[in-house]
């Protein structure tokens, strides 16, 4: 074998190491809560339509 190492293992190596960091300072009692948060955008900006729609719908067409 050659005395220099390999790239692929040095890699692997490092992504383990991140994964572990990461592994550390997160919490596994937290969920992310993304999906409501998507959801809620989601209704919000319908309303936002909606009413737009709504205020607009009202004015006489000349």
């Amino acid at each position: 074998m050659s005395d220099q190492p390999n790239e692929i293992l040095e890699a692997a190596a490092a992504a383990k190491a991140q994964q572990d960091a990461v592994a550390k300072t997160k919490d596994p009692s937290t969920k992310s809560h993304w999906p409501m948060r998507i959801i809620g955008v989601g209704i919000g900006s319908a309303a936002v339509a909606a009413a737009v729609l709504f205020a607009n719908s009202g004015k006489k067409k000349d």
